[in-house]
This record gives C-alpha cells, structure tokens and sequence, in this order.
C-alpha cells in the first residue's frame, strides 16, 4: 500500500558540517489504519532515524520489535522492510558512511539495522515538540546545531575526507587505487582507515553509491537504456549492472523500472522509502 499525504523535504548542512553530513531530512506520511510495510532500498549513505507517531518497526528472528527513536541504518547490502500504520513522520541525517561512527562515538559494524544507547537521543522529546506544533524548520534546526558542537570535537581526517571527495564526485564509478591516490595514501592503509571508519570496504561503498545512481536514474527515467547506463557508470556491460542491481535491490532493472511508472512520484527526488 502507497501511503497518501506524503511531504518529503531535504535541508542542505551548514558548510562546517559538509564533510561529514550529505543532509538533513523530513518525511510525513499516512499509512492507514492497516499496518502497513515499506521498503528502504540500499544506497552509499548512512541514516540515524528519528521518528515520531505510531511508531515503526521490524522483524528481528521472526519477531516483529519496534525501534527506538533514533535508529541507525548503515550501508544495506539488500532492502529492509518496515512497519508502521496511521501518520509516520521522520527527520533523519544522512551521514556519509565513512563518518556517521565517528560522528557518534560509535564503534563501526556492518549492521544495516542498529539500536544505540547515546546522548542524542535526548533529543527526541524537544524535536516531539517541534514536530506536533509543525515547526519543521526549527526541529531541523536543533539537530544542526547539535551535530555543528559534536563536529567541532571529532578530529577530522584529511585523507578520508579527500577519498570521500573523489569516490562522490566519480559517482563510485572509481577503482580503489585511484581513490588512495586522490587521498594521497596507500590503498593498504586507505582501506585499513575505511573498515575501522565505516566497517566497509571502499569497493563496498563505491559499489553501493553506483548502484544508487542507476536506481535514481531508473525511477526518474524509467525508460532509460540500460546498454547505455552500464557504460556512463562503468560497468562492464549490461548483464554486470544486471547482477549487481539485483544483488542490492532483489529485483532486476526492468521489474524495478515498471514499478517506477506505476508510482511516479511528482518531484525530483528520490525517496527513501518504497512502499510494498
């Protein structure tokens, strides 16, 4: 079921936080009175999820438990489904994968789904406020400021900035030793640097921010050539871009590109979440 009264906003970060936030997000949407999945699609960010409302939820070892406000979804390697009925609403910071832990204190793992203990979670009740009196703007202003004092404190590096650059400007479709080079490093260590920062590979990270350029690409042009888009984005050929869409999205580019027609969204964002 597609949810109906949808609002989704974006917010760019302020300039200090740029190397370490992609944006921040808000989503408000009306599910029904039936419980109700939606699926979240992989993508090269990390997300640390606020929600207000009903609450939402997810299977963990044939249990449905609900999450807390916040939760962490790191990089997916396949769609998540979650549940939820009546109004949903979200504000959430897209992270860059490489500095979400850092940002947080956190150790990295590799979890797509994770609940945290941190003091940002006293955050909730003041943005709960915001929320219900429809002050959008000042509840995404709260958590840039917290993040701004947070940043202040983290020692960022250079290296890891500079590799971030490249493989974002190059949409992943870079290899790993020339992403060491951007960073002026050696791919040894750059990799050493990214598995403690993010619990991924850079391959991994790469691979996953191309795949979300053809599953933007596809929902936003569903009759885009796929000959065609294999070659702009580097793969080897169709069938590679075939495989690896399937991998991350459990559907092949075609079925994909048939439910895009079918919900064609009006603005020109993708977003996060797939209602099934």
């Amino acid at each position: 079921m597609k949810p109906y009264n949808t609002i989704h906003q974006e917010f760019e970060p302020p300039e200090q936080l740029k190397d370490s936030i992609k944006c921040f997000w808000y989503n408000d949407s009306n599910f029904g009175a039936t419980e109700t999945s939606f699926e979240v699609i992989p993508d090269g960010n990390a997300e640390i999820i606020f929600h207000f409302g009903n609450g939402c939820s997810i299977y963990h070892d044939e249990i449905l438990q609900e999450l807390p406000s916040p939760f962490l979804v790191g990089l997916l390697n396949e769609p998540v489904h979650f549940y939820t009925k009546n109004r949903l609403q979200i504000i959430a910071v897209r992270c860059f994968p490489w500095t979400v832990f850092d940002l947080l204190g956190l150790v990295s793992n590799k979890n797509g789904v994770s609940v945290f203990e941190h003091p940002i979670a006293e955050l909730h009740s003041a943005l709960t406020q915001f929320i219900n009196e429809n002050k959008i703007e000042e509840a995404i202003h709260l958590i840039k400021e917290y993040f701004t004092n947070i940043h202040s404190k983290i020692p960022t590096d250079s290296s890891l900035y500079k590799a971030g650059v490249a493989m974002r400007k190059a949409n992943g479709t870079i290899s790993v030793s020339q992403v060491a080079d951007a960073a002026h490093s050696t791919v040894r260590t750059l990799e050493r640097k990214f598995k403690q920062s993010s619990g991924h590979t850079v391959k991994d990270v790469s691979g996953l921010m191309r795949f979300e350029q053809v599953r933007n690409q596809l929902w936003l042009k569903p009759n885009s050539n796929l000959a065609e888009l294999a070659i702009e984005l580097g793969y080897t050929d169709q069938a590679h871009l075939s495989k690896e869409f399937k991998r991350y999205s459990g559907t092949t580019p075609a079925k994909f590109a048939q439910k895009a027609k079918k919900e064609q969204i009006s603005d020109s964002d993708f977003v996060a979440f797939l209602q099934s």
